[in-house]
């Protein structure tokens, strides 16, 4: 029979794509995963099509990819978790080289971890695994010519145990398929950003990478007997996943359940997590969690600088926001009727971690909001991040682009750059705000309605024209804010009426000294400067240029 020289099942998080890249390397031929066929028909990622059309359609879909790739693939293959629950899916593998790679809840646990992407798994993690594999294992092995056990082994162990067990050669010598070139032939664990600690502050790590859920407690430490988690809820299922994970580990966990997005940060708010610690006898020793976005990473971070006047915690981003901007750094803050984070304190966290898995199932427009901040980076410090995003627009506004993972670590890497050598904003870190002193004031004239990277966005194209006028900025760059803005469907313009009421707000801004207004703009691509108390005539041509 012809078709795949391998065939790979098994539920998810197992491995089943490193794993199939691996043996499609050693077998030098090429590799396919139905999962990526199915993004590529629906034009948006697995949850979405699970969210907006059901998971019948999607199996509808799974089913039809599976039989074209039986059809047509003659290399490695692998099937998405549940494609095995189709009839005609398993009268289709009959006959072909298909291996099931299993693993065990505690495994399956580990490496799944804080993953919020898979629309089967509610993120309880060990009830809805054993749950999925009660119903799923025994079609595994029904279809399967032989079973290779993934606990306990690297990503090559498990390749060697298929190849020897289809009884495949491996094809020393053989070209790489192409477009694999650069592929990674190992299993990394998590990249590690360190931020460099201030006077009376300690450095801490910046964890990127997936299944990330098994190095909390190393973060956490030994001498620590109570953990709150802080979660929006959202996240109910999420913030208690984690809580039950920890109590698991021997920790007192709690949980503590927050607003969502920016009502979570109310001196309110803050008020009852303060009870919530007093009556669990919350001490100096003990850490805070905050699992979720950057309203909810600020509030945690604030109740933590503010209780027993300062207790350890660790941030638990799930956006992009949150990854690049708000869970790194230290700074902490709550609103008030006045003004955005004008209540707040530098408190940085013991670690921060950020699990890229968490943004599969964010909804696009949240996800496009978070690239406003990967974008300033591009602007004030690396250039590269602008070139990334304008290869490749679209795959920029997806979690499932081919250059999530750089662009998220190349925003980090600027941040950290930063905050390591200025914690409490008295020079360089300025840097970090441009665009914002507009965004904030459009926030507010919002009441918070706004997402804060949509406001960010017409906030930088207002610096762009604001440092053009000014002279400070050639042509050709401040054009480039709009359209590299543009093309991944941020905005660029805000309502021209409400300028009275910016100005006002602006006027109040943090960055702001005494009655005199300050900017940043840019002197060039990656030259951010200061703009102090430029011309009101300025201002207003510059705003002109952002009036809808």
């Amino acid at each position: 029979m012809s078709g795949p020289l391998v065939v790979l099942v098994g539920p998810m998080g197992v491995g089943k794509s490193t794993v199939g890249e691996l043996l499609a390397d050693r077998l030098g031929t090429g590799y396919r995963d139905t999962d990526a066929d199915v993004v590529a028909t629906a034009g948006k990622p697995i949850p979405e099509i699970f969210y907006d059309e059901g998971e019948e359609h999607f199996r509808e879909l799974e089913r039809r990819a599976v039989h074209t790739a039986l059809a047509e693939h003659t290399g490695v293959l692998s099937l998405g978790g549940g494609a095995v629950l189709d009839a005609t899916t398993r009268a289709l593998l009959a006959g072909h080289p298909v291996v099931y790679l299993s693993m065990e809840v505690e495994e399956a646990v580990r490496r799944v971890g804080l993953s919020t992407a898979r629309p089967l798994l509610a993120v309880n993690p060990r009830r809805q695994w054993r749950e999925l594999m009660d119903a799923r294992r025994h079609l595994y092995t029904e279809v399967a010519r032989a079973t290779v056990a993934t606990d306990e082994r690297t990503p090559e162990e498990v390749a060697q145990a298929v190849l020897d067990a289809l009884e495949l050669p491996e094809r020393t010598g053989a070209p790489v398929a192409p477009g694999r070139e650069s592929t990674p032939m190992t299993e990394q664990g998590p990249i590690r950003i360190p931020i460099a600690g201030s006077a009376g502050t300690d450095p801490y790590d910046v964890l990127i990478g997936r299944q990330l859920l098994g190095e909390l407690p190393g973060l956490i430490g030994d001498r620590v007997k109570r953990v709150a988690v802080l979660h929006p809820e959202a996240l109910a299922e999420t913030g208690e996943a984690v809580r039950q994970d920890l109590a698991g580990q021997g920790y007192e966990a709690i949980a503590i359940q927050l607003p969502n997005a920016e009502e979570a940060k109310t001196a309110e708010v803050a008020a009852y997590c303060w009870k919530a610690l007093g009556q669990t006898g919350f001490t100096r020793t003990d850490v805070i969690v905050g699992v979720g976005g950057g309203a909810t990473t600020d509030l945690a971070g604030f109740v933590a600088a503010t209780w027993l006047r300062g207790v350890r915690w660790i941030a638990v981003p799930t956006t992009v926001l949150a990854m690049v901007d708000a869970a790194v750094g230290g700074k902490t803050g709550i609103n008030t009727a006045e003004g955005k984070n004008l209540v707040g304190a530098f408190h940085p966290p013991a670690g921060v971690l950020c699990d890229l898995a968490a943004l599969d199932s964010l909804p696009v427009h949240d996800y496009v909001s978070g690239m406003a901040e990967v974008i300033k980076a591009g602007f004030i410090s690396d250039p590269v991040i602008l070139d990334l995003v304008e290869a490749d627009p679209e795959g920029a506004r997806t979690p499932t682009g081919p250059h999530t993972a750089e662009l998220i670590e190349r925003a980090i890497k600027v941040k950290a750059e930063v905050v390591s050598s200025d914690l409490k904003e008295s020079g360089l870190r300025e840097i970090l705000n441009y665009g914002h002193t507009l965004a904030h004031a459009i926030e507010k004239n919002e009441r918070y309605k706004w997402r804060h990277g949509a406001a960010v966005s017409v906030g930088m194209v207002f610096a762009a024209e604001l440092g053009r006028l000014a002279g400070r900025l050639d042509d050709a760059t401040a054009d480039r804010h709009r359209t590299v803005l543009e093309s991944v469907g941020l905005p660029l313009t805000y309502r021209g009426d409400q300028w009275p009421r910016l100005l006002e707000t602006m006027k109040v801004d943090k960055k702001s000294r005494g009655d005199l207004l300050r900017f940043i703009v840019l002197d060039g691509l990656g030259k951010p400067t200061v703009l102090e108390g430029p011309d009101p005539a300025v201002l207003l041509a510059a705003y002109g240029e952002v009036s809808a």
